[in-house]
């Protein structure tokens, strides 16, 4: 080999090094959209790749296709809120290390008109069952995301099949929490949201929250780490490290200290042994 391609070999070699070095690692994290729609992540994150040193890569779905990423090993870690189906999910063996993040609650949001007559109602079960009496317009984000499967759960208790044919009042979005309010506040239909993106949501046109305040409205979120033992390309260090952060004190004091005027979205409770 001659000196000029000793050379060139020798700079190619440093370039490729320090690119690797300036290339920091990127975790891959499936989580919903509601912590993306109520602008938490963007309160977070940033947050913690100062602490780490790492970057994420977010993927933001409903709760249901978040865990289909991690059954897929297409993601490291996984942060959602559907205790039901993340305890299947842990049970399944696709996760591992399971922690409770922080909770709010879910609302029943409607037109001010209100043609179910739900206003002030602290009974969700109740509500809905107005809701399906009267035939007003009820959208549903249809997308398996914890949300839909809280409102499917509600409908159950109330005992009303909504898939019935002929109940056009009931419409599937298909999509994410911030999507499916603007249609509500388009067509003046009644939805059930998340608090936090609630919030965050400035499209309100005549919308507001109707019922609140039921206990089955409680919305806790859970943090869990893809079982790198069924798919080992899966991050553990790094999926662990920001696990750890998002349950430390500095990551539990980022949380609650996000409000919208004045007003906190989310209330950690990683510390809390009864939660």
């Amino acid at each position: 080999m001659n000196l000029m391609s000793r050379l060139l070999l020798a700079v190619g070699l440093a370039a490729s090094l320090a690119g690797v070095a300036a290339d920091p690692g990127t975790l891959r994290l499936a989580t919903t959209t509601s912590t993306d729609n109520s602008g938490l992540l963007k309160v977070i994150l940033p947050k913690f790749e100062a602490a780490s040193g790492l970057k994420v890569h977010v993927i933001s779905v409903g709760t249901g296709k978040a865990m289909k990423l991690g059954e897929n090993g297409d993601v490291d870690v996984i942060l959602v809120h559907s205790r039901p189906d993340e305890d299947r999910f842990v049970a399944a063996g696709f996760g591992v290390g399971r922690r409770d993040v922080m909770y709010n609650d879910f609302v029943i949001v409607g037109p001010v008109s209100d043609p179910a007559g739900i206003d002030g109602l602290t009974d969700a079960v109740a509500a809905f069952k107005k809701i399906a009496e009267a035939k007003a317009t009820f959208l549903s984000r249809g997308d398996k995301s914890g949300t839909n499967e809280e409102e499917l759960r509600l409908w159950a208790e109330a005992a009303i099949e909504v898939k019935q044919p002929g109940n056009d009042w009931y419409r599937d979005t298909g999509s994410g929490m911030g999507a499916t309010l603007n249609t509500a506040a388009g067509i003046g239909g009644y939805t059930l949201a998340d608090r936090g993106t609630w919030l965050s949501f400035k499209n309100r046109a005549d919308l507001k929250i109707l019922v609140e305040g039921d206990k089955r409205l409680f919305n806790q979120y859970g943090v869990m780490l893809v079982n790198p033992e069924r798919h080992p390309n899966v991050k553990r260090e790094w999926g662990q490290a920001f696990i750890d952060w998002l349950t430390s004190p500095p990551g539990q004091q980022t949380i609650a200290g996000y409000k919208i005027n004045g007003e906190q979205l989310f209330y950690p409770n990683a510390a809390d042994p009864t939660a």
